[in-house]
């Protein structure tokens, strides 16, 4: 649905947002205070800034809009979307939008439903997880919350506004305008996390509040009839876009929101078995979600695709589809299900390690560097899931590399989550400067994972271990412009959004039939695989001649069917035959027929590898693209431990490695080495 494009884009991530656009938020009347520690020795979770964000509205009841108890109890408890640094550590509590000075609204709205119901999972989790009473009934009240703005008559039943002022006003046409709009006319990303909310609400409450778990239930239900009619309606039915065989049954077109929604159905079910209904929801979700999955030997290596109209968008924030697998296999006893997470997991998330770890978007080059708590969450709790569920517990390291990102393996080389306030930062970006505001989202995303740690000692000591900036060496892209050497031209577009996907650097080179171009890679000391981004058209696709060294090789970029895609064309990486040799560190390009439109190259060592240091050592995660197995040389000297693992996660062997040995990589697997 091409009408979801604006908000998949600003709406999924208020973080993200806030972080791009800054001053897209202005201060409200809340009072700036810091949080106060409440972590005990060793435990990382503390709830405190998230305290800190809630606040209370007592709106009225209304035809379409009520909740639990709402005459007993009118006071409803939300949290705050922003919260803008100042100094001395304090922060304070903002809006969404510009604030009128008049009324006090803002143009977006104090709360959202999106972290009403990711602050209610925080609480429901903490409360279940360590026995806090007090996280106990702030879920409680976070749920009545939510539950309030989801719209629970008419024609949009089940349906979620998304914004509410500050006096308890809802909100459900923002500006600026927000898709769908009113808000809870469609399915959108906040009617997938409502039933995130309420699945891990009702599976808390079952046992100990009955009467509150069965209206919990009711309300889960509500929304589980909105996507039966407005997104299942489509069951079965597959389309295309720009080539690829699409699902047209996920919710917003979103791999990225259905996973979300499954969370908590999995959540529900495994409190409900009896519920067969939703069981076969759920697994129709899920089928949606795995019609997703790509291929290990292409962009982007084995990851899921989380929007069906464009096959060349990834992102980290909201990425959480492996992990809805994963859990969901186990619930519905689908192991079919399982393999897209496994292969997301020991392809995908090496190769995005070495790449520089959660970014934000690669569209399809890594376009936006800048990464945020949500990101870094999804991949952790992506590999915690598959690791549960594959009983693969070689991919717990990978958790713990990607959970240590909140404690200084960022760009920024400084934590970014403090376990004595329960702040969390609002992202770093690729320079490396952290945005010290603290948002709902960010601290959600922080405490989220900090939460899982804290179930998974072994992995929360390696994670707490690394704090050090990383090296890697990993995928790279050269922008098509920087050409050494061409006989093309440079074209720049109004705006390097295409529509589904963006051009890096914001511009493209354009080779006419017979114009030529050469792009200088870098050197390395390994073959590396080479992948041009092309901006394939409607019709009649080019054909272009690659050469490194002595090696030739045509490339031809057919046109696809365009289906469902927002535009016609589409910007897609596609490998080249030879490899670029470790002495080579140049490719050179001609265009046979038709205009060749390239964007990028990527450039992927055959085996790409971060180190995380430490005093004593490291930890180094290796992974290769070769066809078979091979050697390769560590950063790490001296005695080595070496832990190998192939293409499906199962452990190989381990092995001390002497002094100057060299490490074995399995193809399409990973190795860890650790000194």
């Amino acid at each position: 649905m091409t009408k979801h494009r604006l908000t998949r884009l600003l709406l999924a991530g208020t973080a993200s947002l806030s972080l791009v656009l800054g001053a897209a938020v202005t201060a409200g009347p809340a009072e700036a205070r810091a949080p106060e520690p409440r972590t005990g020795p060793g435990v990382l979770t503390n709830t405190a800034h998230l305290d800190f964000l809630l606040d209370q509205v007592s709106p009225a009841a209304l035809p379409e809009h009520t909740t639990y108890r709402l005459a007993d109890e009118p006071a409803l408890t939300m949290p705050w979307t922003y919260a803008d640094a100042r100094a001395a550590g304090t922060f304070e509590r903002v809006g969404g939008g510009p604030e009128d000075p008049v009324t006090g609204d803002y143009g977006q709205g104090a709360f959202n439903a999106d972290d009403v119901s990711r602050a209610a999972v925080v609480y429901l989790r903490h409360w279940r997880q360590v026995g806090d009473d007090a996280s106990r009934r702030k879920a409680y009240q976070l749920l009545r919350g939510l539950t309030y703005l989801q719209t629970a008559t008419g024609p949009d039943r089940g349906n979620v506004v998304l914004w509410m002022q500050a006096d308890g006003d809802l909100n459900p046409s923002a500006e600026p305008v927000e898709l769908p709009d009113p808000s809870d006319s469609e399915e959108s990303y906040w009617l997938a996390r409502t039933l995130w909310a309420l699945g891990e609400g009702y599976a808390a409450f079952a046992d100990t509040d009955p009467a509150f778990a069965a209206f919990l239930q009711d309300r889960l239900q509500l929304s589980v009839g909105a996507v039966r009619r407005q997104v299942l309606d489509q069951y079965g039915r597959y389309t295309v876009s720009d080539g690829r065989r699409v699902p047209r049954w996920l919710i917003v077109d979103g791999a990225d929101a259905t996973a979300e929604a499954a969370l908590g159905l999995s959540a529900y079910l495994g409190a409900a078995p009896q519920d067969r209904a939703t069981r076969r929801v759920l697994g129709q979700l899920l089928e949606g979600v795995a019609a997703m999955a790509t291929a290990r030997s292409g962009w982007p290596y084995g990851a899921v695709l989380p929007w069906a109209e464009s096959r060349s968008m990834w992102h980290a924030w909201s990425s959480q589809m492996a992990g809805a697998l994963a859990l969901g296999s186990a619930t519905l006893r689908r192991p079919a299900l399982l393999r897209p997470a496994v292969r997301e997991a020991v392809a995908f998330d090496p190769t995005l390690l070495a790449a520089g770890g959660p970014d934000n978007a690669w569209y399809p080059t890594p376009v936006d560097r800048t990464q945020i708590a949500y990101g870094a969450d999804s991949r952790v709790q992506n590999l915690l899931a598959t690791a549960d569920a594959a009983r693969l517990p070689g991919l717990l390291p990978l958790a713990a590399m990607n959970a240590s990102w909140f404690f200084g393996t960022n760009r920024s080389g400084a934590p970014v989550y403090d376990p004595a306030t329960g702040v969390t930062f609002d992202g770093v970006a690729p320079d490396g400067t952290v945005n010290r505001n603290s948002g709902a989202e960010s601290t959600i995303h922080g405490l989220l994972t900090m939460l899982a740690l804290d179930a998974h000692p072994t992995v929360r000591a390696q994670a707490v271990g690394w704090t050090r900036a990383p090296v890697r060496d990993g995928l790279v892209s050269v922008e098509a412009e920087t050409a050494t050497a061409t006989t093309g031209s440079t074209v720049t577009p109004t705006s390097a959004w295409t529509g589904e996907s963006q051009l890096g650097g914001g511009a493209y080179l354009r080779l006419d039939r017979g114009e030529r171009a050469r792009l200088v890679l870098g050197a390395d000391d390994q073959p590396r695989l080479l992948e041009p981004v092309v901006l394939r058209p409607a019709r009649s696709g080019p054909v272009s001649r690659w050469s490194t060294g002595d090696r030739a090789t045509t490339l031809r970029s057919p046109a696809l069917a365009q289906g469902i895609s927002p535009v016609p064309g589409v910007l897609l990486p596609q490998r080249l035959g030879p490899l670029l040799a470790p002495d080579e560190d140049a490719v050179a390009v001609r265009a046979r027929s038709g205009t060749l439109a390239l964007d990028a190259v990527l450039a992927r060592p055959q085996v790409s590898r971060v180190l995380y240091p430490t005093a004593g050592g490291g930890t180094e995660l290796l992974t290769s693209a070769a066809p078979g197995r091979v050697q390769a040389s560590t950063t790490l000297a001296g005695p080595r431990r070496e832990v190998r693992y192939d293409r499906d996660g199962v452990l190989v062997s381990r092995r001390l490695l002497d002094p100057g040995q060299r490490a074995r990589v399995e193809p399409g697997g990973f190795t860890v080495v650790s000194r």
